[in-house]
């Protein structure tokens, strides 16, 4: 089957360098979970709306970076709700990252999560459904240090219980981070460097209760494919989505020959994430954490759109686009 080629703008070149497996999508898809420069607006609109023709992307969703309330240079939807507005047909914007999760971070370290907490962060979640974002996130349980600082918090924290009642009861979803720990350990080798702890905390329970908390409440667990700790199975996977309905997933390849619990195997689908995905396949999509601008040698969407075209047919729409218009509410 032969792909469209998308001609470029601007000085862009044509994406032909590189076999259509590892440059361009068989078919057309959201790409839930990107980021843009809180600093250059312009700059990451106009490296969306390319990276759109160069992946045969339909429409990008931008989230604003997970955040702890210690950095002076936080942002969240805001400041990039007008631009995304006047391409409305091609990008969505969700909030959260830059203002509920630092609240939530700064709750677990004060312990305070009484009433006048709770009512801020209400108030800030209501604020954000009224300026329009179609979901919360990028927010954070486990996140190890990189690009942001190192980040934890137990999924049932006060906090992310009540923002699950705010997103059932506004049909947004929320989209979280989390790496897998399903017991205490110590950090893995290749990460033991300050600001990761030495020890890392179980989290698997706590999810499991905020999965449970309010059952129309929609979980997207992020970076399904990129696994810092070697336990985000597709058995652990298979278990939480036979138990929670309200669970999904986003699939963000790591990409490299080191990668722990590979999706993509020379080329192909693994044989347990392929079962995993015929088995559940209105819970995927994709969110390749791609971020714009984009930086030489930071094409996140390469080896996550390589692992869409080697699904079976049936499967691609689906992943691609279907699973994430449903679960966001959206037509398009």
């Amino acid at each position: 089957r032969m792909a469209r080629i998308w001609l470029m703008t601007a000085g862009l070149s044509l994406a032909l360098a590189l076999p259509l497996s590892a440059e361009y999508a068989a078919v057309p898809f959201i790409d839930g979970h990107t980021h843009f420069s809180g600093e250059d607006i312009p700059s990451s609109i106009v490296s969306a709306l390319a990276g759109l023709e160069r992946e045969n992307a339909a429409m990008v969703f931008f989230l604003p970076p997970p955040d702890t309330f210690d950095n002076p240079k936080l942002y969240d939807a805001e400041v990039i709700l007008k631009a995304a507005r006047e391409h409305k047909d091609k990008f969505a914007v969700l909030g959260g990252g830059g203002s509920l999760n630092p609240m939530i971070h700064q709750a677990v370290v004060s312990g305070d999560a009484g009433p006048a907490v709770r009512a801020k962060f209400r108030k800030r979640a209501e604020q954000l459904v009224k300026e329009g974002v179609v979901g919360f996130g990028e927010m954070t349980c486990e996140h190890f240090a990189g690009g942001t600082p190192y980040q934890y918090a137990p999924a049932d924290h006060p906090l992310f219980l009540l923002l699950a009642d705010i997103a059932a009861k506004h049909g947004k979803p929320i989209v979280l981070h989390m790496e897998a720990v399903p017991q205490a350990m110590p950090l893995p080798e290749e990460l033991k460097s300050p600001p990761n702890p030495p020890e890392l905390h179980e989290n698997i329970a706590a999810f499991e209760r905020l999965l449970a908390h309010n059952k129309k409440a929609k979980i997207i667990w992020a970076h399904a494919g990129t696994d810092g700790t070697g336990f985000r199975t597709p058995d652990l996977m298979r278990r939480l989505l036979q138990a929670h309905a309200n669970l999904f997933m986003e699939l963000k390849l790591d990409g490299s020959p080191d990668a722990k619990n590979p999706p993509l195997v020379e080329g192909k689908a693994a044989p347990d994430w392929l079962k995993l995905i015929q088995d559940f396949p209105d819970r995927f999509i994709m969110g390749t954490d791609q971020h714009y601008p984009e930086a030489p040698g930071g094409q996140r969407w390469r080896a996550p759109v390589q692992f869409l075209n080697s699904l079976p047919d049936p499967l691609q729409p689906f992943v691609a686009k279907k699973n994430a218009l449903r679960i966001y509410g959206m037509t398009k």
